[in-house]
């Protein structure tokens, strides 16, 4: 199938677009070549897709790929699919939702490690990406398509106006980064908003020796109310008074009123020390 035939095929099934789920589908042949490029694909590796869609990317990385799991929610889609993955050997393409299936489920059906490469509708982004970042599973990477102010959000500074507890989260877990930013136009039918491709490289280790689910209360804690001082929202998480959330902040070395958007994961970690010295949390 040649990417320009998508909207062919897609009219030819009488496949009508379901606005709910945000199916917004790539027909560019190089940008699809180029995310599975950005992914660092391999010959030998298994891929883990999400959103099947038109079947578009799923064709670009079984093109590398030793063997692709591609998920999609709308069974809809089976008619389409049939002909734009005619002669796709090595593609699954399995009807569930991934967000509701428990690792266990996704291990029965993905019995090695994987790499996760994805066009989310854009309204589950962020549960998608921490279903992933905080699984058991054993996660590669992963390489998603995502609205461009998420992935901002996704690759953001301290200090900055997209810097949330969605950005540390990731950091906690691995490294991001935006690989390309992506037209409107580049889909059919086109979102209303431009989108970007980001990576993030999962590392398991890198807190190896840390308190994890600590700083994970702290780092939650600290974006509760973003508009509050860390010392109000550690107060609140912590069940203490403010003089005391307070105290531990200014003996881990920061400012009595800063907030918790100042603060980097080595910050947290910092924090996170104190904290557990005074056998608060």
């Amino acid at each position: 199938m040649e990417n320009n035939s998508v909207r062919d095929i897609i009219k030819s099934v009488d496949f009508r677009f379901n606005k709910a789920l945000g199916q917004n589908f790539i027909t560019d042949g190089n940008l699809l070549d180029a995310i599975v490029a950005d992914s660092g694909i391999c010959e030998g590796d298994v891929v883990v897709e999400i959103g099947t869609g038109a079947g578009t990317l799923t064709r670009a990385i079984a093109k590398v790929a030793k063997k692709v799991y591609s998920f999609e929610v709308d069974s809809n889609l089976r008619a389409v699919l049939a002909l734009s993955l005619q002669g796709v050997d090595n593609a699954e393409v399995i009807f569930r939702d991934i967000l509701k299936m428990k690792d266990d489920e996704v291990r029965e059906i993905v019995q090695s490690p994987f790499k996760v490469v994805a066009n989310l509708p854009y309204y589950i982004t962020t549960p998608l990406a921490m279903r992933f970042i905080e699984s058991t599973l054993d996660v590669k990477s992963l390489t998603i398509m995502v609205q461009k102010e998420v992935a901002d959000r996704f690759v953001a500074k301290a200090n900055t106006a997209d810097y949330s507890a969605i950005t540390l989260a990731i950091q906690m877990a691995g490294d991001a980064k935006i690989t390309r930013n992506v037209s409107r136009n580049m889909f059919f039918p086109s979102p209303n908003v431009d989108s970007a491709v980001v990576r993030i490289d999962i590392d398991r280790n890198k807190l190896a020796g840390e308190d994890f689910a600590l700083v994970h209360k702290l780092v939650r804690g600290a974006f509760a109310m973003r508009r509050k001082t860390l010392a109000n929202n550690l107060s609140v998480s912590l069940g203490i008074s403010k003089q005391e959330a307070t105290a531990i902040i200014e003996e881990a070395g920061f400012a009595p009123l800063v907030r918790g958007e100042a603060l980097s994961l080595d910050d947290y970690i910092k924090l996170s020390h104190v904290v557990a010295k005074a056998q608060i949390a």
